[in-house]
């Protein structure tokens, strides 16, 4: 267990590192002269190239390990972080944006994958994916106050490389503090073991690797796309809200809303005991529905909409990770939370550059809204396991 206490440590210094960008990112682009339009695509184009590193991350983590690819990804992103502190106009600001966003797409996948390998039994892979969730949205809760303070205190260009070598230093611990797991403490699913006891390259072997392929249905993945979608555009639109008016140290208290009201519900332990799946729908729709509040200007204060928005979150993200942990080989750990993430990449892409080339015309809000009654249109009945039954996976 001192490992996982090692990969939450990371897990928490990493997120805290890019959650206290927040606040500080669309002011100092402004700072720097870009047009709202343009800062939309410094936002997307670090989502953008997450997805070479997604689809890279997804078959180098379970061919070589999760530890070289969670030190490298800290200590790459530390010092990019650095060299965006001496940026001094938008395209150099895009392009280590872009850099950072590529190497940063082998965290994500490899703890989480790391993570899963660790469980004894699936009750306790759904336990250590709460716990990733947790920790992240602890670290969230802080940091967009914390940055948005450091950014007053000291400056952007200080603020940036502060953050930065917090970065390096975090990746320099996890050479000595992570211990590899190179074989699952449990087979994860049932189809798992039973092709173990299979040769290899008979037909059998084939039609259990095939049906293990077919077991997530790729609309499932619509979920986590506009899940990041709408929260590009809620990351983009806040600090722009009374601009004019708003400090970033008032942004950065927002941001902070939101992760507040994930720590919420993340604190209900009883949420645990529906099914992974109905928490996934039930979230996405609160969630799409206080978007569409927010686009036509229900009379609730923008801090309590906030809230709310978090709360939905601190249930849809734990359920989709634990969801697809349980339905899936813990050999294709890897290959599953690329594919999470490469969503999550796409959806956080084309959310602020949606929010910006529309802001003009109508409520990015309510483009959110759209997007996520789309995907929850789509989603698919419960995911089922390797036993045909609907995996309501409980944590």
């Amino acid at each position: 267990m001192k490992t996982v206490m090692w990969l939450y440590l990371f897990i928490f210094v990493a997120f805290f590192d890019l959650h206290a960008q927040y606040p500080m990112l669309t002011p100092f682009a402004i700072s720097l002269g870009a047009a709202p339009s343009f800062i939309g695509f410094i936002m997307g184009i670090y989502s953008l190239t997450h997805l070479p590193g997604n689809l890279l991350a997804g078959i180098s983590v379970d061919r070589f390990g999760s530890k070289p690819f969670i030190v490298g990804s800290l200590i790459a992103a530390g010092i990019l972080l650095i060299i965006q502190g001496g940026v001094s106009d938008p395209w150099q600001l895009l392009a280590v944006r872009s850099v950072s966003g590529f190497v940063l797409a082998f965290l994500s996948p490899a703890c989480l994958a790391l993570l899963a390998k660790m469980a004894k039994d699936r009750v306790q892979q759904g336990k250590l994916m709460s716990g990733n969730g947790l920790v992240h949205t602890l670290a969230s809760v802080v940091s967009p106050a914390a940055g948005a303070l450091l950014v007053s205190q000291i400056g952007f260009t200080n603020a940036f490389v502060a953050l930065g070598f917090g970065l390096v230093g975090t990746g320099l611990l996890a050479i000595v503090g992570v211990k590899e797991q190179k074989t699952p403490a449990f087979a994860g699913l049932s189809t798992a073991a039973s092709s173990s006891q299979i040769e290899p390259g008979t037909a059998a072997a084939s039609t259990i690797a095939a049906s293990d392929q077919q077991k997530i249905p790729w609309l499932f993945y619509g979920i986590p796309l506009a899940l990041s979608c709408s929260q590009g555009i809620l990351f983009f639109e806040l600090p722009l809200v009374d601009s004019a008016q708003m400090s970033i140290m008032q942004s950065g208290m927002l941001f902070s809303v939101v992760s507040l009201g994930a720590l919420i519900t993340l604190g209900m332990l009883f949420l645990n005991k529906i099914s992974a799946h109905i928490r996934t729908a039930f979230g996405s729709l609160t969630l799409a529905l206080i978007f569409f509040g927010m686009a036509v200007g229900w009379p609730l204060p923008l801090p309590v909409a906030l809230l709310l928005i978090g709360m939905s979150k601190g249930v849809i993200f734990p359920a989709m990770a634990t969801l697809l942990a349980s339905v899936t080989d813990a050999r294709r750990y890897g290959r599953v939370f690329s594919l999470l993430s490469i969503s999550f990449s796409l959806g956080a892409f084309f959310g602020p550059i949606l929010a910006g080339q529309t802001r003009d015309w109508i409520s990015p809000y309510y483009i959110a809204f759209l997007v996520l009654m789309a995907a929850l249109a789509m989603l698919p009945s419960p995911i089922r396991n390797g036993n045909g039954r609907a995996a309501s996976v409980r944590t």
